[in-house]
């Protein structure tokens, strides 16, 4: 079952809001932050990109970065942009874009939990980027950033959704940067906040939709806590950890989408022959070709776009990984034709979400900068949910969430 609790939030007031809230930090780099922040005092990324208030070219890992942070949190606190709710609430967070809106119970997610598999993950996380983001939780013994996660559809918490929702939100703006919409709502009834925590109780599991390395940090330095905590009760805030988490049927992963660099030496004409072993290839033309369905790619060459369905035989729909496009270009066409075994390092691939739109693939061929371009069909919420619970991990650059979570609409503490 899966455990949650409400907590004491701390926010902006509702006049604030739009100054306070940010975009994650993990989808911008320091001087895009510092640009974005310019002339904003109030600024989430004071706190979760400190380093914009050093000199440009300072190491966001430097000990005084992560003093920063704190230093701007107690801050921002002692100014009251960030005000912490007088009871334990939840709260309803829906993002809407593409006229599509998607609702998720903003929650202290349990750390033992996560610690004991029943917070499914799907993706591998690198040590180095768990350290900095447990270093920030720590300084600050807080929760700045909200983690993503999934959940199978429960009517009970869809009909508390809708009540909610018909009624005045707290905050609801839409962000300048990139054209969505972030609506905010406070749960402070005690019987329906009885009523999720029981609803969620009856859940056997959560995915972490977006945010691994995130949840580990969190989850990790509560865990800490705990093991240096001699008098440890259990009932202690830091052992839950802030997440947003929607019902599975209201999210879509959209694309993620390669470009690589050189064809290893082939000709495109050599290519394409090599293609055709394990793929029917049929030629598009100039027109931006999408991938129809699954196992249907779409190729962007020489300024043509190219069809290529995969042959009978080429993948394996039993398998939860071999039935996955990201698995089948990887081996037929980026390992076996292009030489390009680690996708995580190899500099000849770059890796485009789906967010920017095949036009993107195109630019970057055309510019001369790539040579080829493979668009992908989306993976689904049903395959991500089939990868977590049979134990398996996705290959890298599999999925591509948006709306991101917004940083600073909430802020969990790690003690009252």
């Amino acid at each position: 079952m899966a455990r949650v609790k409400p907590f004491k939030g701390v926010r902006p007031p509702k006049s604030m809001i739009e100054e306070v809230a940010s975009r994650p930090y993990d989808v911008l780099n320091s001087e895009e932050a510092r640009k974005e922040a310019e002339g904003n005092e109030k600024s989430l990324y004071h706190i979760i990109k400190p380093e914009i208030d050093f000199e440009p070219g300072t190491d966001e890992h430097d000990p005084k970065v992560y003093d920063k942070a704190v230093e701007n949190f107690n801050m921002f606190q002692e100014k009251g942009w960030l005000v912490q709710d007088e009871k334990e609430n939840y709260y309803i967070y829906a993002q809407t874009m593409d006229g599509r809106t998607q609702y998720g119970f903003v929650v202290g997610a349990w750390v033992e939990d996560y610690m004991e598999g029943r917070i499914k993950k799907h993706e591998l996380t690198r040590r180095d980027k768990e350290e900095d983001r447990m270093k920030h939780v720590r300084c600050n013994n807080a929760n700045i950033e909200p983690v993503f996660f999934a959940f199978p559809d429960n009517e009970v918490l869809e009909g508390i959704i809708r009540t909610v929702t018909a009624g005045e939100p707290e905050y609801d703006f839409v962000a300048p940067d990139d054209g969505f919409g972030h609506t905010f709502w406070v749960i402070e009834d005690e019987a329906t906040i009885a009523k999720i925590t029981e609803e969620f109780e009856k859940i056997p599991n959560l995915y972490i939709a977006d945010g691994h390395h995130r949840s580990a940090a969190a989850a990790l330095v509560g865990n800490e806590k705990k093991q240096n905590n001699p008098n440890h009760r259990g009932d202690e805030e830091y052992n839950y950890f802030l997440a947003v988490a929607f019902p599975a049927s209201h999210l879509k992963i959209i694309d993620y989408n390669r470009v690589v660099r050189d064809l290893n030496g082939l000709t495109p004409a050599e290519f394409l022959e090599k293609i055709a072993v394990n793929f029917d290839v049929e030629k598009k033309g100039a027109e931006i070709y999408h991938p129809a369905a699954l196992h249907n790619f779409a190729l962007y060459l020489e300024g043509e776009w190219y069809s290529l369905t995969a042959k009978a035989g080429t993948y394996n729909d039993q398998d939860p990984i071999g039935v996955l496009d990201v698995t089948v270009s990887s081996d037929l066409i980026l390992r076996d034709i292009l030489g390009i075994t680690d996708l995580r390092s190899d500099k000849r691939i770059d890796f485009v979400g789906g967010i920017r739109g095949l036009g993107e693939l195109k630019r970057r061929v055309d510019s001369g900068e790539m040579k080829m371009a493979l668009a992908l069909y989306p993976v689904t919420m049903d395959q991500l949910i089939n990868i977590a619970d049979t134990g398996n991990i996705m290959p890298p650059k599999t999925t591509w969430f948006e709306p991101k979570l917004r940083s600073g609409l909430v802020i969990h503490k790690l003690e009252d």
